[in-house]
């Protein structure tokens, strides 16, 4: 591919992951509020166009326009720098994740992704570790207790699931024998027994780490049972506490950016990621991967508001000692069930 074409279709992948990928964090929002809403006996959104489906535009208009309120007691600096460090980096994580296989236009044979790293599931996993320093910097520069306690906390809770969540991919990358996400799902293809997906949830005993991950994926993104880090009813709003328009919105576009990079990388390393029957002509079997992969990432989000809308908030020594003395015992024994086992078949 010429150099030209080649930065001209790069571009182009750039501009639509990031247009796909701030529409299912606006839509994500507005499915949240349905879903919570349904399950609460209320309608949620319906003023704003067709079953409220224009709501995430308003909302986005509204937090335009309202006042940019900074309080005079901040360290300014980093209270007007910690909202972009945590967008930017739930946003920076999508330029490795692989939607589906290949596509092609004409002479143009281009793969869904807009970078394959042999080392993507790394960089996707010190990309998001990074996002934390955010919410750490916008506690301490609003120079409130709510809010450096909140912070404190996303702090103590991203070390303490870090670990679990890192040592349950351990297994899958032990079966797979590669850190690429394209190398994993290829990885996954196919059926044993006949019929059953040859998943990575499916086989070495991989559920366990599917769970493991689960659960630390939740603490990660702040998301009940784990939202210690905002805790309305002791720290009002934690970490933005003292946020207002642009800025507070900023914060919510990264928690729902990571919640969709949650959602692909459980895809990709545990569900066969795009994987699925494919039928039709060429630019149907092109399409259909694709439909597959975002159907799995629905379903995921799905289960996280669902979590949402049934479980309460841990209190916080509940939170590091399901860290500590569970997950991470859980998830050193997992690793060495599925060594011993991967050593005894070969």
């Amino acid at each position: 591919m010429p150099i030209l074409t080649f930065i001209i279709v790069a571009v182009i992948k750039i501009a639509l992951a990031l247009f796909v990928l701030l529409t299912a964090v606006a839509y994500t929002v507005w499915l949240e509020r349905k879903v919570v809403g349904h399950m609460q006996n209320r309608w949620g959104p319906t003023r704003v166009g067709p079953f409220g489906l224009l709501q995430p535009a308003a909302d986005g208009v509204k937090f335009l326009f309202k006042e940019d309120l900074t309080p005079p007691h901040v360290y300014r600096p980093l209270f007007i720098a910690a909202p972009m460090i945590a967008v930017i980096f739930a946003v920076t994580s999508i330029a490795v994740i692989p939607f589906g296989n290949w596509i092609t236009l004409g002479p143009i044979h281009t793969p869904m992704q807009i970078t394959d790293l042999n080392i993507g599931l790394l960089v996707v996993l010190g990309i998001t570790s990074l996002g934390v320093y955010g919410i750490a910097l916008s506690g301490w520069s609003s120079n409130s207790k709510y809010s450096l306690l909140g912070g404190l906390r996303a702090s103590a809770q991203m070390v303490s699931y870090e670990i679990a969540l890192g040592l349950s991919l351990v297994g899958v990358l032990i079966l797979s024998g590669t850190f690429s996400l394209r190398g994993i799902v290829e990885s996954q293809a196919g059926h044993f027994w006949g019929f059953i997906p040859n998943w990575n949830l499916f086989r070495g005993g991989q559920f366990v780490a599917f769970f493991i991950y689960l659960m630390a994926a939740y603490a990660e993104t702040n998301r009940i049972p784990f939202d210690l880090p905002e805790a309305e009813t002791e720290l009002v709003a934690g970490y933005h506490t003292e946020y207002s328009a642009m800025k507070f919105a900023m914060f919510f576009m990264a928690e729902y950016a990571n919640m969709v990079t949650v959602a692909c990388l459980a895809s990709l390393l545990f569900l066969g990621g795009w994987s699925g029957p494919v039928f039709g002509p060429q630019i149907v079997q092109d399409i259909l991967p694709l439909v597959w992969f975002v159907a799995r990432i629905f379903v995921f989000l799905f289960i996280y508001i669902w979590v949402r809308g049934t479980l309460p908030r841990f209190r916080y020594d509940q939170l590091m000692s399901f860290g500590w003395k569970f997950l991470l015992p859980l998830a050193i024994a997992n690793l060495v069930i599925t060594a011993t086992v991967v050593v005894l078949k070969k």
